[in-house]
């Protein structure tokens, strides 16, 4: 009873956060957010439950017979794509666009076991039904994680790896104590408009803001305001808990596909860096320091810094994000 009355209480202050900020209320599945391609399903019955994986399949008229998959990050879509997937489509590449199960319009299973193979799976399933055998893949955020884990599951099919400011630079484990995903729940369930946007200004743009940086804040509160709302927070939490304990940097010495690293050294996400003192919490984040530190460690690999840009290159500078990658994929 304690339970459903606090989960009321949320929802209620979040409505009233909703109006002072003019919020649209989301469907659990972003059916009343259009997206800026089409978008198809694919059904995949996996850990006996039978889910749907929402994506975006852009060929263009004068394609080149090249294909690249776009990985978003944890707190975003594919809709976040939109200007890059112009961009490549404008050059001839397809471009393939995954909503990973617990994201965007795909499916948020009341129970699912996340691991970084299993999202690999289901996208190599994807790529299998399009009849795609090659691509490049790049991967933004927890979509680097994934990128990563991808090229290494099925590197007859990564022609090349693109990360942009990935995740997972570091393992965190070493730094930050471990909450169980209970713990990730309840923090999820406390989220607004409010702490959305100061997660983001501070982790991501420096206390930097511009308003195009709104709708993605506006994606995630408007899902607060949703009577399902507990589900997306507890598969959110999930998915924390595979960022957490699944990391890859381990195993980037094992990459064999030629690797661009874009990264925006302004940026300073990490996972846990509130649960750590403020000596420690100096240490982790630095991604001007870890850009350098993962080219050394990925074999066949370049790196384009871009300074005083954080986390999203081809958000706050699309130029400076789509120059290098064009290039990289024409080589």
């Amino acid at each position: 009873m304690k339970k459903i009355l606090l989960l009321l209480l949320i929802l209620l202050a979040n409505q009233t956060n909703a109006q002072d900020h003019k919020l649209q209320w989301l469907d659990i599945e972003l059916s009343n957010y259009t997206y800026p391609y089409e978008v198809k399903t694919l059904p995949l019955h996996i850990q006996e439950q039978e889910l749907t994986m929402a994506y975006m399949d852009v060929t263009p008229e004068n394609y080149n017979g090249k294909n690249i998959v776009l990985l978003h990050g944890k707190n975003f879509n594919g809709a976040y794509w939109e200007t890059t997937i112009k961009a490549l489509t404008q050059k001839g590449f397809r471009v393939i666009v995954p909503d990973q199960i617990g994201f965007g319009k795909s499916s948020k299973p009341q129970h699912f076991h996340y691991t970084f193979q299993q999202l690999a799976q289901n996208t190599k399933e994807l790529l299998d039904t399009l009849q795609i055998n090659k691509t490049a893949v790049l991967g933004h955020s927890m979509g680097g994680m994934l990128a990563t884990r991808f090229a290494l599951m099925y590197p007859e099919t990564t022609e090349k790896l693109i990360l942009e400011n990935p995740i997972g630079l570091e393992d965190w484990k070493l730094k930050v104590p471990y909450k169980p995903v209970e713990w990730w729940y309840q923090n999820e369930l406390k989220k607004s408009y409010e702490g959305i946007k100061k997660y983001q200004l501070v982790s991501y743009y420096d206390h930097q803001w511009k308003p195009a940086y709104d709708e993605w804040v506006n994606l995630l509160a408007g899902w607060t305001l949703n009577s399902d709302y507990k589900t997306i927070a507890w598969n959110a939490a999930l998915t924390y808990d595979m960022i957490f304990a699944q990391p890859v940097v381990y195993e980037f010495k094992n990459v064999t596909a030629p690797t661009l690293l874009i990264i925006g050294t302004r940026d300073r996400t990490a996972l846990g860096k509130n649960l750590v003192s403020e000596e420690v919490k100096s240490t982790m984040g630095l991604y001007k320091e870890l850009g350098k530190k993962t080219q050394k460690r990925i074999p066949n690999s370049k790196l384009v810094e871009i300074e005083k840009v954080g986390h999203l290159p081809h958000i706050e500078v699309f130029d400076k994000f789509i120059n290098p990658l064009v290039s990289f994929l024409e080589e």
